[in-house]
């Protein structure tokens, strides 16, 4: 697993040692997979049946200005990672984003919609997933979206601690997706993983939801009693466009004969559940 120990490489550690499998991790320093020598090397002494590259420029609006860091690490070297997987012989399963879409649709999207990223972290990230379905024929692209998990930072944490410190919370309101808990997206992958056929896969938590209203269930969850107030994305600029719509249809999933990932409630609950008491609450 590389990208370890981020939000998903943590549970995907977890629920996979759990599931009988001896899970590896790597973390940036480890491996840094803008460095083909390196992964190769991490391969090689690993000779694991199987990789996770969970590792990425995250870092959306500064994608903007540093473009050609982002391209290293997501495009670039999710090809190293690739083609060290396919020289081994192994699955490479790559994560990707919902950012690659444009934002304009208005219907759940099919994993084979047509990409056009309006970002520079959406850009990057497309050009990986081409970069990895040129150099290892046996991958799994798994695209997902409004991603949160145990370690932060995200968007449930941050509003939590926003809302212990202040009496209002400004919250885009016009922006659609699903978020999706780590905790109900690792084991799926990994149901992939181990007999998924090879392709790109949508994963997020079932239903739709907005930045605000996920914000209102959040601070109502904890019963905290700051005040959300819903604002458009002009009024809350920032240097990477969003996608307004970016609602994932996971059919490659259900075709598989797979059942929905839980409603994103389901998750929130979940995950607020297992906060740690010294975290926001």
């Amino acid at each position: 697993m590389l990208g370890t120990p981020g939000q998903l490489g943590g549970d995907l550690v977890d629920e996979g040692t759990r599931r009988g499998h001896e899970m590896i991790g790597r973390t940036q320093w480890e491996c840094d997979i803008t460095d083909s020598a390196a992964v190769e090397r991490a391969v090689a002494e690993v000779q694991p049946d199987a990789v996770i590259n969970g590792a990425a420029w995250t870092q959306v609006d500064a994608a903007e200005e540093h473009e050609a860091e982002a391209e290293a690490v997501n495009a670039t070297g999710a090809g190293y990672v690739a083609a060290a997987c396919a020289s081994a012989g192994i699955r490479c399963c790559h994560v990707s984003t919902d950012y690659v879409f444009d934002g304009t649709a208005t219907a759940p999207i099919p994993e084979d919609a047509v990409p056009l990223p309006r970002s520079a972290y959406g850009r990057t990230k497309w050009h990986g997933e081409v970069a990895v379905r040129e150099q290892c024929p046996d991958h799994l692209i798994v695209r997902t979206s409004w991603l949160y998990g145990r370690q932060g930072p995200n968007f449930v944490i941050t509003m939590l601690r926003l809302a212990s410190e202040r009496p209002e919370l400004r919250v885009v309101a016009d922006q659609h997706g699903a978020p999706t808990w780590t905790g109900h997206l690792a084991p799926a992958m990994l149901r992939l993983l181990e007999g998924g056929p090879a392709g790109t896969y949508h994963l997020t938590n079932s239903g739709v939801t907005t930045w605000y209203d996920f914000a209102v269930a959040i601070i109502s969850a904890r019963g905290l009693p700051a005040r959300v107030v819903p604002i458009t994305t002009a009024e809350y600029p920032l240097s990477a466009e969003r996608p307004a719509y970016s609602v994932l249809d996971n059919r490659a999933w259900r075709e598989l004969g797979e059942p929905p990932l839980p409603d994103w409630h389901e998750g929130l609950r979940s995950y607020l559940a297992g906060l740690e008491p010294s975290e926001p609450s």
